[in-house]
């Protein structure tokens, strides 16, 4: 697909030839949408939602979109993406009909349905992209709204390096902070909660952002007056236009079937938001969809014949047409060849695409019965096999789950046979060679990830003099070096700023770093997370901070839907390495004193889990994450940033390795985990488990995902023969998955003479105050009685029976 190009100065003839090129763009869009909705009711795709109706608007968008600026968009921006070069004819049906190949589906190898765009920032090896070399869009998701925090942090990415001082040399990732970043979203979905919250974000901020919202009247089959104020987004969000006075937006609205006025549109607002830094609103009124929201129903149902009438009426790629012949650009002739040369063009490309995708399942369908065959030949149940082999012939276009559930259903019939082995040896290497397709590059295999050279355990070294210091004034000088360390570093959050965060542990940061690199933020969860994602996926390091555990719930949609799949939906090709800072355990009260790591880790899989019991660990993880490429959640233990913890003298380079627990007490009798806060309770009742004669061994998980890469929590258990997990979630959350690890993945069951067991907090909140904590979490009583019932029934002589 050619690229529109947009020229200052050019004359009458080249303008006529880049209208009809946009005419051409929007013809080939439009019958993309039309022959991909028969291709899903036909069943060759599972799935459709195109961008039919919103042809013309995206057109006027692309002409304003430079090199170096980001989109972040709504699921129906297929135009657009034709038009800056980013999506062919053929690579539209390849994610149509998801195939797994990137080469083919460059936008998410099949693991996302059509409509959902990408480009890739990071190369083959995970090396970054030269990104002001070309257009860029994230990885679009299809949960409503969910795109807007992260247009946020693409935005915000572009003041900081026009702003911050030592990013000069960042010139792959921005030029002189000139680049916009454009959101898109459709009417319905600005009533979400993160449009608003990105909305109001943006406006404090004053960021380059420009969004775009497409107004069809309609979500799904909800009319707006049960979606929005007044019926219009632009008019209840007057308050934030901008004046002389007051910061704020420009807020702009133009018809999405004027051609003319879309292209001065977006010009204006592209002026705006690349030299003032202003957000820009663009409401996109009176747009249609042709063929309703998606392929799963019908818009004729709730939709009356006035405004099916008015629908075909507004059609943009229609008034194109119109005006096209009105200020005499063609003739309907040519505008006709135009329309049959873009349908002729859709049909080859969409059955290119469709060659390339079945042909390889073709041909391995082809050498499962070629092998089934030669395997009957001996076998006694030849008849069996043979039929299973004319029934997969049978199939005209095979897809893979068809092929290996005919050869697994076969291989039971050769359990006693020599046929077993070989039938065997072809499933096993077909599941290895195919699910890569599906599941690879959840986290990053750059060469530095986490568990490369990058991510070594470096120690803390301390000098004779070592002084016992406050940890969190440990921290805070850990932060002070990384500052230094890393230019493109920047810390934000609530309170994180001017008071040096809640706890003090960035104290003085904000007045030696400035406002930009340590900043404060709005109460605004699910968009601090999206600054932080964009301006990763753009080259920075941010630490997202979110005050305590318990608000990472606000964010936690954006951390699994978003950051968490990042790597995995665009097979490796854009990454956001963010750190998210948040503080949590032992606390008292009903809302600061959850923690909900099992419903945390189950949600986010895709970002590393990190539970130091100390600053000092914590510290030594941001110096490891800020070496490596991946996201990561790194949860403080609130109660230790007054205990004393002795400085370090390599401040900024020690490094707490992931994925590795460590044994911080020795013993012989049974294997105690958990992490954080909690193991300090535990040191006191093993202390006094030590008086009665049990010795236990206590184990820090300090990473839950991954969790002891190295299987040391096994080893223990070899020694102790028994084993008990303990943490403050509820129970089956966190403690069941640490114990699904150590006895399920890790084998531990093997080496168990005892029951193994948890120990959690209860079901319920703890009450206001000490009490409500002691009778809610674990106490060291608890941890004394628990461990002292398993070795009562292990010993029961020894250990007489307490209750």
């Amino acid at each position: 697909m050619s690229e529109t190009t947009s020229k200052t100065e050019i004359t009458f003839e080249d303008f006529k030839q880049e209208v009809l090129n946009d005419y051409k763009i929007a013809t080939i869009s439009r019958e993309c949408s039309l022959l991909g909705r028969k291709e899903v009711l036909t069943g060759k795709a599972k799935f459709g939602i195109f961008g039919d109706g919103k042809e013309v608007p995206q057109l006027a968008m692309a002409k304003a979109f430079q090199n170096g600026d980001f989109r972040s968009g709504y699921y129906r921006d297929q135009t657009f993406m034709m038009a800056i070069g980013a999506l062919s004819i053929q690579q539209f049906f390849a994610g149509l009909y998801g195939h797994s190949d990137l080469e083919h589906d460059p936008m998410s190898a099949g693991r996302q349905m059509g409509g959902h765009f990408t480009t890739h920032s990071i190369d083959e090896n995970g090396n970054w992209k030269n990104l002001t070399q070309q257009k860029n869009s994230s990885a679009d998701i299809s949960p409503t709204a969910a795109q807007m925090p992260r247009l946020l942090g693409l935005a915000q990415a572009s003041k900081i390096y026009r702003n911050v001082r030592g990013l000069e040399n960042f010139t792959n990732f921005s030029n002189n902070g000139n680049e916009v970043a454009w959101g898109t979203i459709g009417n319905a979905s600005s009533s979400e909660g993160p449009f608003f919250e990105t909305i109001n974000a943006a406006g404090v901020l004053q960021v380059p952002m420009v969004i775009s919202v497409w107004d069809d009247e309609y979500g799904i089959s909800v009319h707006a007056k049960h979606q929005t104020t007044k019926e219009s987004i632009s008019e209840i969000l007057k308050g934030f236009q901008r004046d002389e006075n007051n910061k704020g937006y420009e807020i702009l609205t133009v018809k999405g079937w004027d051609y003319p006025s879309l292209v001065a549109t977006y010009e204006k607002a592209a002026e705006i938001a690349r030299e003032e830094h202003v957000p820009v609103l663009i409401h996109v009124q009176e747009l249609t969809q042709p063929q309703g929201h998606s392929t799963s129903g019908s818009h004729e149902r709730y939709k009356d014949a006035d405004r099916l009438s008015l629908e075909t009426e507004l059609d943009c790629v229609t008034q194109m047409r119109t005006w096209l012949l009105q200020n005499d650009l063609a003739t309907a002739e040519e505008l006709d060849a135009i329309q049959t040369n873009s349908k002729k063009e859709v049909i080859e490309g969409k059955k290119m695409a469709w060659a390339a995708f079945i042909s390889p399942m073709k041909e391995e369908q082809l050498e499962l019965i070629s092998l089934l065959k030669s395997i009957a030949i001996s076998s006694a149940n030849k008849v069996f096999i043979e039929r299973q082999a004319v029934d997969l012939a049978s199939i005209k276009e095979p897809i893979r789950k068809e092929i290996l559930t005919v050869a697994r259903k076969v291989l039971r019939l050769l359990v006693n046979e020599n046929g077993r082995p070989e039938l065997a040896t072809w499933i096993t290497n077909y599941i290895n060679k195919i699910r890569p397709k599906f599941s690879s590059h959840l986290f990053s295999q750059s060469d530095i990830n986490v568990f490369s050279d990058a991510g070594t355990e470096v120690p803390a070294n301390y000098d004779d003099a070592a002084e016992e210091v406050d940890a969190r004034l440990l921290l805070r000088d850990n932060f002070d070096a990384l500052f230094n360390k890393y230019p493109e570093l920047l810390i934000f959050g609530e309170d994180a700023g001017n008071i040096g965060d809640v706890n003090q542990g960035l104290e003085g940061m904000q007045e030696k770093y400035g406002e930009l690199r340590v900043a404060d933020v709005g109460i605004r969860e699910a968009t601090i997370l999206g600054q932080g994602i964009g301006m990763a996926m753009r080259g920075l390091r941010p630490i997202a901070e979110i005050q305590y555990l318990d608000y990472l719930l606000y964010a936690i949609q954006i951390m699994s839907d978003d950051l968490a799949t990042l790597q995995y939906r665009t097979r490796g090709r854009q990454k956001a390495p963010l750190i998210i800072r948040t503080r949590g355990h032992r606390l008292e009260g009903i809302w600061h004193s959850g923690s909900p790591m099992g419903m945390i880790i189950n949600a986010i899989r895709g970002i590393h889990v990190l539970v130091p019991r100390n600053m000092t660990k914590a510290a030594g993880f941001y110096n490891t994450l800020l070496e490596t490429d991946e996201p990561a959640l790194v949860i403080e233990c609130l109660n230790g940033y007054r205990l004393k913890e002795k400085m370090p003298t390599n401040l900024g380079d020690f490094k707490t390795p992931i994925g590795v627990v460590e044994t911080i007490k020795t013993g012989n009798d049974i294997t105690i985990v958990s992490y954080g806060s909690t193991l300090r309770i535990i040191e006191q009742a093993a202390k006094e488990l030590l008086e009665v004669g049990i010795d236990v061994e206590i184990i820090d998980a300090q990473s839950l995902l991954p969790f002891d890469i190295k299987k040391d929590c096994v080893k223990s258990v070899m020694k102790t023969n028994r084993l008990l997990v303990i943490d403050e979630d509820v129970p089956g959350g966190a403690s069941a998955y640490i114990l699904q690890q150590i006895i399920d993945e890790h084998n531990g069951y093997q080496y168990l003479d005892s029951q193994p067991q948890t120990l959690t907090s209860k079901e319920h909140r703890p009450a206001y105050g000490t009490d409500g904590d002691y009778f809610s979490k674990p106490s060291a009583e608890d941890v004394f009685e628990k461990v002292y019932a398993i070795m009562h029934e292990a010993k029961p002589d020894k250990f007489l029976k307490l209750y």
